[in-house]
């Protein structure tokens, strides 16, 4: 069967019986009697990065371990374990989900780094309430603005706040379970001036 992934168009040839063992998905794309059956799928909606990552498992039964790349290749191939956890997700294959998301993690403590708001928003954008891969982002952010060395703050991820109520949910929720258990003072009581507006600094003379 003749698979075309992508808004480039890129080509696999597969094996039709293998692609239905793996995932009712393509068994409803290919349900139909003998003589009716497509010769070809497109997924044009889907990334090619992580349809050649799913391609590899089903052929080899795995994946490349990110701990074995040089570390200039670790987060390349970290990003396209997490398209393909949100492919796995589309097409039910629960299995591969778990090892892609695992690379996912793994790759990005290994390079270093995590997904910005850029990475954070189509996968809010893609994915259901209550994702795994929603809260493993949320919380990424909730501890990139908790983190007193991070030059990062909440206005950082801005976009997501505001194209996504579930993002801003998740990361106060992630910043309230990550926070010390104690409370910041009553801002109904004592001093009001860090609510006036004057300069920093002024002496303020309301009250």
């Amino acid at each position: 069967m003749d698979v075309y992934v992508g808004k480039g168009r890129h080509h696999w040839s597969l094996h039709r019986d293998l692609l239905c063992y793996h995932t009712p998905f393509f068994q409803g794309k290919t349900s139909n009697c003998e003589k009716q059956r497509p010769s070809k799928i497109e997924l044009l909606d889907e990334d090619p990065q992580a349809f050649e990552l799913l391609v590899k498992w089903l052929y080899q039964g795995k994946l490349d371990d990110v701990s074995d790349m040089p570390l200039d290749k670790k987060w390349d191939y970290a990003d396209a374990c997490q398209k393909l956890f949100i492919l796995c997700d589309k097409i039910n294959m629960p299995q591969l989900k778990n090892i892609a998301i695992d690379q996912f993690r793994k790759g990005c403590n290994e390079a270093g780094l995590v997904p910005g708001p850029e990475e954070m928003k189509p996968i809010y954008d893609t994915t259901p309430p209550r994702s795994p891969l929603r809260k493993l982002v949320s919380q990424i952010a909730a501890r990139q603005i908790m983190d007193p060395q991070s030059e990062l703050d909440a206005a950082t991820y801005r976009m997501c706040f505001e194209s996504s109520a579930d993002f801003a949910v998740d990361v106060v929720n992630a910043i309230r379970q990550g926070a010390e258990p104690k409370l910041f003072d009553d801002p109904t009581e004592g001093n009001g001036c860090c609510y006036h507006d004057h300069a920093t600094g002024q002496l303020c003379k309301v009250g």
